[in-house]
Parts: C-alpha cells; sequence; structure tokens
C-alpha cells in the first residue's frame, strides 16, 4: 500500500497512535503470522517518518508482538505449543500471586472491575474482538492492581503474546462467551470475600480452560 492511500491515524501522539493501530492489526490477524514488518513498511502506510516507524516496531519486538530475525528483520510470530505452555505457566505464576495479594485485602481494583463490565457487555453482543481487549485489560488491571512495578513489568514481557494468541488462534470463539465473564467474576467474587486460597484456585482453572482452548485450536489450524 503507497502513500496515495496512507492508513489514517488517531489524534494522540504520532508514535503512540502507530503503535495501537498496528498493533491491532497484528492481533485482530490483518497482519498474519510470518509477515515482515518493516520501517520503509510503516512509513509508507501511514507517511510518518522512518523514526517513528523505527520506534513502533522496536516496542512492538519488546513486548512479544514481532520477532526479530537473524538479518534483524520483524516478522509476526507464531507460537508453537511449547512456547504456548511456557506462555501460560508464566501466566499463571504471576497471575495466582497477584490475586492472592489483592483478596489479602479484600479490594477489586476498579480498573478490573470496570474491564468485566466490558466484558459481559461483548459477551451479550457477541463482539469478539472487543472481548479480547475487555480481557487483556482485566487481566492487566489485577496484576497493576498489586502495586508492585517488577511484577507489573515481568506480565507486560508476556501479556503480548497472550493477546497475539487470542487473536490469532480466536480461542475464545470456541467457549460461551458468558463461560468466560462467569470465569472472570469468580475471581473477583474471591477477592472481595478476602479468600486468596479460592483467588488463586479460580484463576488456575481460568487460565488452565484458556490454554486447554488454545491449544484446542493450534491443533486444527
Amino acid at each position: 500500500m503507497g502513500t496515495e492511500s496512507s492508513l489514517e491515524l488517531g489524534p494522540s501522539s504520532l508514535t503512540e497512535a502507530l503503535y495501537e493501530s498496528v498493533r491491532k492489526r497484528i492481533v485482530n490477524g490483518d497482519i498474519p503470522q510470518g509477515e515482515k514488518l518493516t520501517e520503509v513498511r510503516l512509513a509508507g502506510e501511514y507517511n510518518v517518518a522512518r523514526p517513528t516507524a523505527k520506534a513502533v516496531l522496536e516496542r512492538l519486538t519488546a513486548l512479544g508482538l514481532l520477532r526479530r530475525t537473524a538479518h534483524k528483520t520483524a516478522v509476526v510470530p507464531t507460537l508453537d505449543e511449547d512456547e504456548i505452555r511456557d506462555l501460560f505457566f508464566s501466566r499463571v505464576t504471576i497471575e495466582k500471586a497477584a490475586v492472592s495479594t489483592l483478596a489479602a485485602g479484600g479490594e477489586v481494583p476498579p480498573a478490573a472491575a470496570k474491564a468485566q463490565v466490558a466484558i459481559e457487555y461483548a459477551a451479550r453482543d457477541k463482539l469478539f474482538e472487543n472481548q479480547v481487549e475487555a480481557d487483556i485489560a482485566f487481566h492487566s488491571a489485577l496484576v497493576a492492581g498489586v502495586g508492585s512495578r517488577r511484577l507489573s513489568r515481568m506480565h507486560e514481557l508476556i501479556i503480548g503474546e497472550v493477546h497475539l494468541t487470542m487473536g490469532q488462534y480466536q480461542a475464545h470463539r470456541t467457549a460461551k462467551p458468558s463461560t468466560v465473564a462467569a470465569e472472570h467474576a469468580a475471581i473477583l467474587q474471591a477477592i472481595e470475600s478476602a479468600d486468596p486460597t479460592a483467588a488463586a484456585e479460580h484463576m488456575a482453572y481460568h487460565l488452565e480452560q484458556a490454554q486447554g482452548r488454545l491449544l484446542s485450536s493450534l491443533q486444527k489450524s
């Protein structure tokens, strides 16, 4: 696509707007697995300067949405079964710790409660992309709610790949949207009830179900 039909960016800062646009295209599969992304391509498609495109590529690479090949070309990755299992091992470790800590105080982070409302609306209206975005926001809010910068940074290192797999394999579509919403609700209820053990168990169950759906979708692809 040339500059004569440049993609439009939103009103936020140029780099942030470019990042959000490209991120969504990767997650939604508009830029598929194995496809290369270069500074020249982004600069041409969006009519931006190459340093802006470079900054966005570096950010997407740092978050796992792109990988650098031996020739340092950015490519949309394809995670295999072992990588997905390792990804969820990391998720369970971090997110169980997060909800256990939150439950010890008995308070649900407002951002997590807000994301849950969005999940329930998306489930009701069967809006898959909205559901995925809200799901990522829900889990990120729980980790951020702990207030540990290091835990949040650890989570940020894997959540990009989580988002990538959810979009690429669309595993959420194999479960009733209300089921996913109910699993999230159970986690929040355990936190509100100040029950760290139950919160951790509900989180572990939820992620086990998510991993199972994802692996099943991977095997069928």
